[in-house]
């Protein structure tokens, strides 16, 4: 492994030309991780989850690689896919592994913690250009993926039984969450609509229409409480929905033009964003409904995926090659 560059700011940002530096507000501090090794070009950082023993996964999506980032030193141990891979989306499994959406193989991909072995289950004929998004576990072990040209399906490890289906109204399922009740969910970007997975056997779906026309929804995180919050691209807006009794509550993102990208829902329930338009990561408290935004200090940073642990938030910066830390409560 070879040690990695960083960059932690606790008390300014320097942020692009042409902008007015703004100060980090005091309990926080960023970090960034360069994502690239020796001799590799564009990684395309993208999705993050954490291993589970203090280093994070995350998604080469440009050189068809999953990566391990020890924030210690910020050495990387990389682990290539295979021909042709473009991951997009990473989650740690109940057997402790990393578990990828492998668009570029059209797959799902497992990868060993302990030897970084790749397994790779290839979906249907039927099935040839998924375009492999997001996934998710449910309490009975299985996994859970969508697609955006269209599908949704499950993969039983046990078994080594997939099982895919066709999203109603055509492409756009995106994010997918699952709540501590249990219960499955999906956003379509495309189709602008929120979708449960009623049936997780037959695989029967029933639409929850968002009440802003064609939003964009594109990721989707459940709160300790069962409350689904909504990034939503097209808007601008993050929203709530709450499946107990069917309300929707919905907020702008600051700024003239705000594009929700990403949405992750940390352990004590504050929303946090990212905004391609501000180049931001924001966070939102639903208590106060207040917003606090932490710029990138390089343009078109572009995180497309935030995840974390306590008292930390991460997400990959695609259009940087870095990966970015905000340590919080310090």
């Amino acid at each position: 492994m070879q040690r990695r560059g960083l960059l932690a700011l606790g008390a300014a940002l320097a942020l692009p030309a042409g902008r007015a530096a703004a100060a980090v507000p005091p309990g926080y501090r960023l970090t960034w991780f360069d994502a690239t090794t020796p001799g590799s070009s564009r990684v395309g950082s993208r999705d993050v989850t954490a291993a589970g023993d203090g280093t994070m996964w995350f998604c080469g999506q440009r050189n068809g690689t999953l990566n391990r980032l020890d924030p210690r030193d910020g050495s990387i141990r990389v682990v290539r896919l295979g021909e042709g891979a473009a991951p997009h989306g990473v989650i740690r499994g109940p057997d402790g592994a990393a578990w990828v959406t492998e668009g570029g193989q059209n797959a799902i991909a497992r990868v060993d913690p302990a030897d970084h072995r790749v397994q790779l289950w290839r979906l249907p004929e039927r099935f040839a250009n998924a375009n492999l998004n997001t996934g998710v576990f449910d309490r009975q072990g299985l996994y859970w993926f969508t697609g955006q040209n269209g599908v949704y399906g499950r993969f039983d490890l046990r078994r080594e039984a997939m099982q895919v289906w066709e999203a109603p109204r055509g492409p756009g399922a995106y994010g997918i969450t699952r709540t501590p009740q249990g219960g499955l969910w999906y956003v379509s970007l495309a189709g602008n609509h929120l979708a449960q997975i009623e049936d997780p056997e037959t695989g029967r779906v029933r639409i929850v229409e968002p009440p802003t026309p064609g939003q964009g929804a594109r990721r989707v995180w459940s709160d300790s409480a069962g409350r689904l919050w909504i990034s939503e691209w097209n808007s601008g807006n993050v929203s709530m929905h709450d499946p107990r009794d069917g309300s929707w509550k919905v907020w702008r993102l600051p700024g003239q033009r705000p594009r929700a990208y990403s949405v992750w829902v940390d352990p004590s329930d504050k929303v946090w964003l990212t905004d391609f338009a501000a180049n931001a990561v924001v966070r939102f408290d639903p208590a106060d409904e207040s917003f606090l935004s932490f710029p990138s200090d390089r343009a078109g940073a572009n995180i497309r995926q935030m995840d974390g642990v306590p008292g930390e938030a991460w997400g990959g910066e695609s259009g940087t090659d870095r990966i970015l830390r905000i340590q919080y409560g310090l």
